[in-house]
């Protein structure tokens, strides 16, 4: 008894016929609604916006940036003459506080002494504050520090400074006015403000 061995074959050219099932139009109408175009995204997505309106967005802001004020000089200029911050100045002797008030005598002005430690944390964080404050009334008011650490004692007895922060108000070589930062920097901040603005309209 002989096995026969079969091989099987394909004919390309003679394709067996499908059986093809009628067409539903309800089937038809749901997935053409289906389709979402590729320009449109679903509501959940929220509004497209198009690179065009961030360009023109884009554009309308270095024009503005660009555009040249009424007295000759351009927007940007004027924002960079008006800084944000102003760092405080340090004081490192006794000498050199002596100078410091009395160069501000001789042009009449005053300044302000803030005494703070390294090691005072409402210090460090009132420091920024009040440097922010310091770039309201540059140039016409000077904002300088002392660490107490750095200077003889004899210095900060003489301010009579003791505690930390105090921010001091020296005009004609005196003290004139003082605030204790004992509590939250955004009143400390509301206070010399409002000491500043005692002495410029006393």
């Amino acid at each position: 008894m002989y096995a026969m061995r079969l091989s099987p074959s394909i004919d390309l050219r003679t394709p067996k016929p499908t059986s093809v099932l009628p067409r539903d139009p309800s089937r038809d109408s749901l997935q053409s609604s289906s389709i979402v175009h590729p320009r449109t995204l679903p509501v959940a997505f929220g509004p497209v916006v198009r690179s065009s309106s961030l360009d023109c967005a884009a554009r309308r802001r270095i024009s503005a940036l660009s555009a040249v004020s009424q007295d000759g000089h351009t927007l940007k200029e004027e924002l960079d003459d008006s800084p944000v911050l102003v760092e405080l100045q340090p004081i490192g002797s006794e000498s050199q506080f002596d100078r410091v008030v009395a160069d501000a005598q001789q042009l009449d002005e005053s300044v302000i002494v803030v005494w703070m430690a390294s090691w005072c944390r409402k210090c460090i964080y009132l420091k920024p504050k009040l440097e922010k404050l310091a770039a309201d009334y540059y140039p016409r008011l000077r904002f300088y520090c002392v660490d107490v650490n750095k200077v003889p004692h004899k210095l900060v007895a003489r301010a009579g400074v003791t505690k930390m922060p105090t921010i001091q108000l020296w005009k004609d070589s005196k003290k004139q006015a003082e605030v204790i930062g004992g509590h939250k920097a955004y009143l400390v901040v509301n206070e010399v403000r409002e000491m500043i603005e005692n002495e410029y309209t006393a």
